[in-house]
């Protein structure tokens, strides 16, 4: 309880430290008199000028000094008053816009988020299974059918729809000798060599996808993924439309959701394997294989669950990438969010703008990494002591 509270009172003097600095940075940096005026602000000779440099003045309280100015806006800013924009003529206050575009960009790195797990979580169990050893279940199992099937019948689908037929029927005579292979790899040594030969190249590769997603700039990653999925394949709508219904829209914000989850799901996996590799070693693991464990529950029920702490961590420290992605992601595929927003603010030098959303975002990105830390006891409970 004790260090809760000291992380909670870390988190509120971070938050003012982000407040103070930024708020700092707007009014030196520029001239806010300038932005909301334009060329009205220098002329000091006319008297229709003169009062309405006055009335901005009064307004923004840039009559007061800096100090007063900042403990003003910060008392506003907590009352939920987040001030007028510079260029607030028949558009709405700075509320108005969050309430307008916050949602969205917070669905769509939800979203983000969400699928880099399920992308990641797999994927890294799959990687470090191989560590574990052994083939609880024999090469003919219904589970191992199964999961080949799936696997075989999804990469095949996707190629007939990328390259078209000649390539399909490679696919399936490819999956037909590898399937042959795996049943025979038990009496014949070179079926079996071959099933080897074909684990590492696949090892290599799932390294190399993950490693070329990490080093992948979004901006490339969107036009690769609107090329193939949108442009090609016409799976995806070209553009967002906010006018549409809920369904629609979500359907459309999938692709720029999955343009920010691949770079987190690489970067989760890699962490996850290395973790489950370590723990795949631990005493309670060959304990449990011992005991004829099957290897599915020794790697979700037994070692999954521990190995998730780096995970977690980056999994918060991963909501401020997601941020910077949103700016590139939210203007390639036309979403008026967050990031769109705060582009078009420093452009016009909008000040309050601006100041809004960086406070959000950093108070979204703080509160995350303060639940984050109260989420490790959960994950274990050796933690709390």
């Amino acid at each position: 309880m004790r260090r809760s509270l000291q992380r909670l009172a870390m988190v509120v003097l971070l938050l003012l430290a982000v407040s103070m600095l930024t708020f700092v940075a707007m009014n030196v940096l520029g001239d806010p008199l300038f932005n909301i005026l334009g060329p009205i602000a220098g002329d000091t000779e006319n008297p229709e000028s003169i009062a309405k440099i006055e009335a901005a003045e009064a307004q923004y309280y840039l009559d007061k000094p800096l100090p007063e100015r900042y403990v003003r806006w910060l008392g506003d800013f907590v009352t939920g008053d987040m001030g007028v924009r510079f260029a607030s003529d028949g558009q709405p206050p700075v509320s108005g816009l969050i309430k307008e575009r916050l949602p969205r960009s917070l669905v769509l790195m939800g979203m983000a988020q969400v699928m880099a797990l399920a992308i990641a979580i797999p994927w890294g169990v799959a990687s470090a299974a191989g560590s574990l050893g052994g083939t609880p279940s024999g090469p003919r199992s219904w589970r191992f059918l199964t999961s080949f099937s799936l696997k075989a019948a999804v990469i095949t689908a996707f190629a007939a729809l990328l390259f078209g037929p000649t390539v399909t029927v490679g696919a399936v005579v490819w999956f037909v000798v590898l399937l042959t292979a795996h049943q025979r790899a038990a009496t014949n040594p070179v079926a079996k060599r071959f099933v080897g030969l074909v684990k590492r190249l696949a090892q290599n590769f799932s390294s190399a996808l993950s490693f070329g997603f990490i080093s992948m700039p979004n901006f490339a990653l969107a036009v690769f993924l609107y090329y193939v999925f949108a442009l090609k394949l016409g799976l995806f709508p070209l553009r967002y439309d906010a006018s549409d219904s809920f369904l629609t829209r979500m359907w459309q914000l999938l692709l720029p959701a999955l343009t920010l989850a691949l770079p987190g799901a690489a970067v989760y996996q890699r962490l996850l394997r290395t973790d489950l590799i370590t723990t795949l070693q631990e005493d309670f693991i060959l304990m449990a294989r011992a005991k004829g464990v099957s290897k599915r529950r020794v790697l979700f029920r037994h070692a999954l669950r521990p190995s998730m702490f780096s995970v977690v961590t980056v999994f918060g420290i991963n909501a401020g990438a997601l941020v910077g992605g949103a700016l590139v992601v939210e203007t390639f595929f036309g979403i008026p969010g967050i990031g769109t927003a705060v582009v078009e603010a420093i452009l016009r030098e909008d000040f309050p703008v601006v100041l809004a959303i960086v406070m959000i975002v950093a108070a979204g990105f703080v509160i995350l990494n303060f639940l984050v830390d109260l989420l490790y006891s959960v994950l274990d409970p050796r933690v709390r002591s």
